[in-house]
């Protein structure tokens, strides 16, 4: 099993997907191996990039807490944040470093990402702006999303936020200004052991690739685990290999000295 985050992993920094990527995925599961997307994004978020994919296999959404079938178009699973337990979490986190910019994921197959205000959100995603901040609680939510407006950077405020409210709730760094709180014990290698038991592959079959600091788990439960030469020093250091970025085709190297060439391509 191939595993692959998106951002900073398998999409270049234009949000694209190289031929040799392409080519090289289509390599390894011509070989046998079963692709899966590992993405902290929703289902609404990652749909256009598996259709450009071609993609008919399971999906592993938000964080892990989305075990999407693409080929059926359905959740089979979904886990959601406990709205008390995630307003108690962000009340301690703010009593420790200030207020918050924050916004969320609500859940299901359609589910918006609700932005507050002075939420910095990736300009090419869709978003829904929020009137009144109560709205945020307003329907079930997978993760919330907090950015720290007086300057901490996202470490720092993972820090902070693990230690104010670590027993409520799961801080994954996903990128850069996107630090998350989860479910407690959710992470991307739980959604990715369920696609596993679902396939009949095991740990010791995966071999996984990421960038940021939430693929940490995924990459420890992986047989073996790739960062891209463009990932956090955290990743880095519990990674198996560092390939090149995800720029320079990473991803197509390892596979291609695993699975060999793509059909009609020179050795």
């Amino acid at each position: 099993m191939v595993a692959t985050d998106l951002d900073g992993t398998l999409l270049r920094s234009d949000g694209t997907i190289s031929q040799a990527s392409r080519d090289a995925l289509a390599a390894a599961t011509a070989a046998g191996a079963a692709h899966i997307v590992v993405t902290g994004r929703s289902v609404p978020w990652t749909r256009h990039v598996l259709d450009d994919l071609g993609y008919r296999g399971l999906a592993v959404c938000g964080q892990g807490a989305q075990l999407y079938d693409a080929a059926a178009g359905r959740l089979l699973t979904s886990v959601t944040l406990d709205r008390r337990t995630a307003v108690l979490a962000l009340a301690k986190i703010e009593a420790e470093v200030g207020p918050l910019a924050v916004a969320a994921s609500r859940d299901g197959l359609t589910g918006e990402v609700v932005v507050g205000e002075g939420y910095v959100y990736h300009p090419e995603l869709p978003v829904l702006h929020l009137r009144d901040a109560a709205d945020l609680w307003a329907e079930p939510i997978t993760k919330l999303y907090i950015q720290h407006p007086g300057g901490l950077d996202d470490d720092a405020l993972a820090r902070a936020a693990h230690a104010a409210a670590g027993d409520l709730v799961g801080v994954m760094v996903a990128g850069e200004r996107i630090v998350e709180l989860l479910p407690l014990g959710l992470t991307k290698a739980t959604g990715l052991s369920l696609a596993a038991r679902r396939l009949g592959v095991t740990a010791a079959q995966t071999i996984a690739f990421g960038d940021m600091p939430n693929d940490v788990p995924m990459l420890r439960w992986a047989g073996r685990g790739v960062a891209m030469a463009n990932a956090h020093p955290e990743l880095k250091a519990v990674a198996d290999e560092v390939t090149a970025s995800n720029d320079e085709d990473g991803i197509a190297a390892v596979l291609h000295r695993l699975f060999g060439p793509p059909r009609g391509s020179a050795a």
